[in-house]
């Protein structure tokens, strides 16, 4: 199945799935958007104009984190779960994904969550894993990471936990619209997908997929946002520091 030009099949899945094209009218503001390279590249003399800083400090406000890293991991994992999920979602749907070139792919980094992104130009590429591991790991996260390491001093294994657990939430949430919606074919596809993207050094470490549940060997930090508990995929049984007798959301 080709890729259609606003890649319509992806709108049912939700928010993280969707990926706005540039035929989605005239007014679409991608002209006026940084490209995501943007966002990797040195860091801006103006703050302001640096989208990645603009994320982060974004996402400190709104969860109002006692330190600016936690916001740096929770905008990261947002990132990187909307990459996945557009690449996987047409993986799955279309056979082929789009082309994420971070030239292309525009980034509203002061938008709400999901992250709003659009992309300039829609230019085929196989689906299958090597692509998707050529594209979006080493085409983003990898770059990505570097720049949140260099301006928040994140530890790497946070990082790559982050892309593990957010490709996990991607093929989970795949695999249950499929399942819902009588799409066997695209559930087993998805699963199968997961399994050899996880084989990829950048990854295998990172946590345990069984099916399309994942345990992850590292904390995205998101415990110490106010009232924030642990994520389901959390290595941590309880918040670092915490009575063994405290429960968490």
């Amino acid at each position: 199945m080709d890729l259609d030009p606003d890649l319509a099949a992806l709108s049912p899945l939700g928010g993280f799935f969707v990926l706005r094209t540039v035929v989605d009218g005239p007014s679409a503001p991608v002209r006026s958007l940084p490209p995501l390279a943007q966002a990797y590249g040195p860091l801006a003399s103006d703050a302001d104009a640096d989208p990645l800083l603009v994320r982060v400090r974004k996402v400190a406000a709104a969860l109002t984190v006692p330190e600016v890293r936690i916001a740096a991991s929770v905008a990261h994992l947002g990132l990187a779960a909307r990459l996945w999920s557009t690449a996987l979602g047409c993986a799955v749907l279309y056979g082929r994904i789009p082309d994420l070139d971070p030239r292309l792919l525009h980034w509203d980094a002061d938008g709400s969550a999901p992250d709003d992104l659009w992309l300039a130009q829609v230019r085929p590429l196989p689906g299958d894993a090597a692509t998707v591991v050529d594209v979006v790991l080493h085409g983003h996260l990898e770059p990505l990471a570097a720049a949140l390491r260099a301006r928040h001093r994140l530890a790497a294994g946070l990082l790559w936990g982050n892309a593990g657990s957010a490709l996990a939430g991607a093929v989970r949430e795949l695999d249950r619209w499929a399942r819902t919606n009588g799409r066997t074919e695209a559930a087993a596809r998805a699963r199968a997908l997961a399994g050899e993207l996880f084989t990829h050094p950048r990854l295998t470490t990172t946590g345990t997929l069984t099916g399309t549940a994942f345990r992850r060997r590292s904390c995205c930090l998101y415990y110490r946002v106010p009232g924030g508990g642990l994520c389901g995929d959390c290595c941590f049984a309880r918040p670092p520091g915490s009575s063994p007798h405290a429960t968490s959301g």
